[in-house]
């Protein structure tokens, strides 16, 4: 008997978006809200917020973070990523 289980598979694309953290970091300033609010919203942490805003992640921003900063803006932020 063979157990089905379910895998998730990501598919990795990378590229570089100059400003990015900056623009984040603008749009935060202009929503009003604090960080520690924006970042619950997203699902990450307030330290990890401002790393993003720094530009200072070694293993870069997933999609999926940036969707939910995004969401936590109510903004789109211009990254699109070509299939």
């Amino acid at each position: 008997m063979v157990l089905a289980t379910k895998v998730k598979v990501k598919r990795i694309i990378e590229i570089e978006v100059q400003g990015l953290g900056e623009k984040i970091q603008q749009a935060r300033k202009a929503s009003g809200e604090t960080v520690e609010s924006l970042a619950q919203k997203a699902g990450i942490s307030r330290p990890y917020w401002y790393d993003v805003e720094k530009e200072k992640l070694r293993d870069g921003l997933p999609e999926e973070t940036l969707r939910n900063i995004e969401k936590a803006l109510g903004q789109d932020l211009g990254v699109f990523f070509k299939d």
